[in-house]
């Protein structure tokens, strides 16, 4: 194999006695770890009872292509700080490795992807063993250990206490097939990552067939260029030695040659054939002939297969190799359900052993099928590794912090004349910073290359940028400069690239902290709102892996008017509310902002945490139609609903229809009742603030849930009950449960189609949201 000079290729031969050793010592392991991976899946599949006969699955050919290198790695090169990302496909042998090292007790074994068992892919919240990142969704749990080790950077370098322990990925190659693994491996702040370290098993199968051209050549040029150190394991040590005789040349040149489907197909042959097929035609074939002639069968077999994925020692060698100055990644060649009968297999992904390949599997291995979780025998060398490995990976304890208090207000007066809920973001950032330092310290803003923006300049030029060193501000003597740009190792904004995936990824990790290091972070991410979507996936799964944080999607919706209809976002008040682990906020007014954006960060770094999302805008309202209370007492009521979901903003003596609006379309609704009212019907208004939060107290109210449902009886009182039309900027179906409160009439308006340029009053006419659209809704509904 040729390589760049830039590319290393590791070798594995090892030396003297006492590596030898330890090599056959792990290379039984590993054979351990694969029986046990196997019969996990095999025992989920074919001996719990299955009444429904739903298949189960769990990938016994992926988990095999991945056993020597998981077993090199926990016992071998693994450090207590360090942390693993592992396949998802590949959770059954991470079982096996926990149970081998005391992590996981035997009666978990039979319970993979059974209810309250082990679960499909691997699980920080909801798996009984340890799992330090929670994979699943292809792509996005490789990137997760490059935030990872940022967050840990950030942590370690504000507080202390999180370690400097390498953060490593393992990945399938078709995971490279995701734009995510790309768009995070070219970040600015990546390739100063040097504790990231991947390891990609290059199986070159995927789900549905062998990959006819992998082009190994072309990813480690790609990664090389990004800055990576780039070690490829292609060739285990039999195949090594073959290469060095006579005719291995020709032999080396031929399989290197050769594509993928028909180096698979020769893992299919039996040992006659394959002496008849590997040799190939032409003047090589000849000497391959003559090299291969002397093999018995079983060496020649062995060695085909003996790829650098599979060899102990080459394994070991390249993660002692590591360079810790750059992220490295390691392309370690391997057979996609090696050691089992299925290997090589072009449709062998889900495929699962019968009882017979079981029984044959277990007597190659040593194993006895009737006692599958029997341990190593006490005393021997293989369980004298385990126990090793076990007391060196015992992690020292963290003593958790609890999350610095915050205020549930600022005690400012209520904000006159115009402005609008993205300023209210950076004001209440600022304040923060005066009225509670020890929680604005805590506070870590992320943005894809939209922070001055979206109005986080006072709060940058307050706190700094962070970054692993210190950087010179060239600007600082630029009298037109209003955005100074200090990148220092104190600073609190982290700014990324233009990548949404990023800049979620990140806040997962930072949301994280508090249960990795016991040292909470309050991360908020500022994104174009528009944009969500394009984050929705990895935002989700660090939701999932516990990360708490705040999303901010400003500006949003059809207000946005003259930008056009691809910046002009119409589902993300429903993401919000369907999206678990997380309360959406879609306040009206500045002093409501202050009030949700609180509540939010007062939820973040605790064990019974959320996240937070908050739907903001650009539009310029009038802040006095806000009609805050100045009665201290009537205040604190008006923002504990703010912060429950809702509020009654405008209150008629007689209402013959109640008008619920949501963020920058409440002033429409306010004009709406004016005119309603001119017309003899008085109307209600409700200024809501969290779908969410109503929906889950409709559902508790129901005894579906057991959140409070007092904002309700507040806000929607039976005897004001009547009929209701709605309206926001996004989807109509966002608020169309409210006339299930009270079983009233109701009529939903909302954005429904894409946008149009123009002005805000031309694009809300277009689609029936403005006043006359609100007017005309509540006449069908009373008259």
């Amino acid at each position: 194999m040729v390589l760049d000079p830039e590319l290393r290729a590791i070798g594995g031969n090892g030396s003297g006695r006492a590596r030898e050793e330890e090599l056959a010592v792990l290379e039984a392991v590993g054979q351990r770890v694969l029986w046990l991976s196997t019969a996990i899946i095999d025992h989920a599949n074919r001996v719990r009872p299955n009444p429904s006969g739903l298949k189960v699955g769990g990938h016994q050919a992926s988990s095999a292509s991945m056993s020597s290198i998981m077993t090199a790695l926990w016992f071998h090169a693994l450090n207590p700080e360090d942390r693993v990302s592992v396949k998802p496909h590949a959770s059954p042998v991470l079982h096996a490795i926990n149970y081998l090292l005391g992590e996981l007790d035997e009666s978990y074994l039979t319970t993979l992807r059974a209810f309250g068992g082990l679960q499909s892919y691997p699980s920080r919240a909801k798996d009984p063993d340890p799992v330090d990142y929670s994979t699943g969704s292809v792509g996005i749990g490789a990137t997760a250990p490059l935030w990872g080790a940022l967050a840990r950077r950030y942590v370690e370098g504000h507080f202390g206490g999180a370690g400097r322990g390498r953060q490593y990925s393992l990945l399938g190659d078709a995971e490279l097939d995701e734009g995510a693994i790309w768009e995070a491996i070219q970040d600015p702040m990546v390739p100063s990552l040097g504790e990231a370290v991947w390891v990609v098993d290059l199986n070159r199968q995927s789900l549905d067939r062998v990959v006819p051209g992998i082009a190994a050549d072309r990813l480690e040029g790609m990664f090389a260029a990004a800055g990576w150190q780039v070690i490829t394991l292609k060739y285990g040590h039999a195949l090594r030695e073959l290469f060095a005789r006579p005719g291995g040349e020709a032999l080396h040149a031929r399989i290197d040659a050769m594509d993928n489907p028909e180096y698979q197909r020769l893992l299919r042959c039996s040992a006659d054939e394959l002496r008849e097929r590997l040799p190939g035609t032409g003047s090589t074939a000849g000497p391959i002939a003559d090299l291969i002639a002397p093999l018995d069968d079983a060496s020649l077999l062995a060695a085909l297969r003996n790829l650098g994925g599979h060899d102990i020692g080459a394994l070991t060698d390249a993660f002692d190799s590591v360079d810790d100055t750059r992220p490295t990644v390691i392309f370690a060649y391997t057979v996609k359900g090696y050691g089992l009968p299925t290997e090589g297999h072009p449709q062998n992904h889900s495929s699962l052993l019968t009882a017979d390949q079981m029984r044959t599997l277990a007597d190659r291995l040593g194993t006895d099928p009737d006692r599958p979780w029997a341990a190593f025998a006490g005393g021997s060398p293989e369980a004298e590794r385990c126990a090793a490995a076990a007391r060196r990976l015992r992690r020292p304890g963290h003593p958790s912090r609890q999350a610095p208090a915050v205020p549930e207000n600022l005690d400012r007066p209520a904000p006159t004349g115009s402005g609008n809920t993205q300023q209210a973001l950076g004001r209440v950032l600022l304040d923060l910073t005066r009225r509670a330092p020890e929680a604005a310290a805590r506070i870590v803003t992320v943005s894809p290359d939209v922070s001055s923006t979206t109005n986080l300049g006072g709060w940058l030029n307050k706190v700094g940028v962070w970054s692993p060193t210190e950087r010179p501000n060239w600007f600082a003597d630029d009298a037109e400069t209003i955005l100074h740009w200090r990148e220092r190792p104190t600073g609190q904004h982290v700014e990324l690239g233009i990548a949404e995936t990023n800049l979620v990824g990140l806040l997962g990790e930072l949301g994280a902290t508090w249960s990795r290091w016991g040292q909470p972070l309050l991360p908020i991410g500022v994104v174009y709102d528009p944009f969500v979507n394009r984050a929705l996936e990895p935002w989700s799964f660090g939701i999932y892996a516990g990360g708490q944080s705040i999303l901010v999607g400003t500006p949003s919706g059809v207000t946005l008017a003259p930008e056009g209809g691809a910046h002009q976002s119409i589902t993300t008040p429903s993401l919000g509310i369907e999206q678990p682990g997380c309360v959406t906020f879609e306040p009206a007014f500045a002093i409501d902002t202050e009030w949700c954006l609180l509540a939010a960060l007062g939820n973040l770094g605790r064990p019974d945490g959320s996240s937070a999302y908050l739907r903001l805008s650009t539009r310029p309202v009038d802040q006095s139609a806000a009609d805050v209370p100045g009665d201290p007492a009537a205040r604190e009521r008006r923002r504990r609903q703010v912060t429950a979901g809702a509020y009654r903003l405008r209150r008629h003596e007689r209402p013959v229809v109640t008008l619920a609006a949501m963020g920058a379309v409440v002033p429409e609704a306010l004009a709406a009742a004016d005119r309603l009212a001119a017309l003899g019907h008085g109307a209600d208004v409700v200024c809501v603030t969290s779908p969410d939060l109503l929906f889950r107290a409709l559902q508790a109210r129901r005894g579906l849930s057991r959140d409070p449902s007092w904002i309700l009886d507040q806000v929607f009182p039976a005897d004001r009950a009547t009929p209701l039309v709605t309206v926001v900027d996004g989807h109509p179906h966002t608020l169309a449960f409210l006339g299930t409160v009270q079983s009233t009439p109701v009529t939903t308006l909302g954005v429904s189609r894409f946008g149009q340029s123009g002005s805000i009053e031309d694009v809300y006419r277009y689609h029936g949201i403005d006043t006359d659209g609100i007017v005309t809704a509540a006449l069908d509904l009373v008259d």
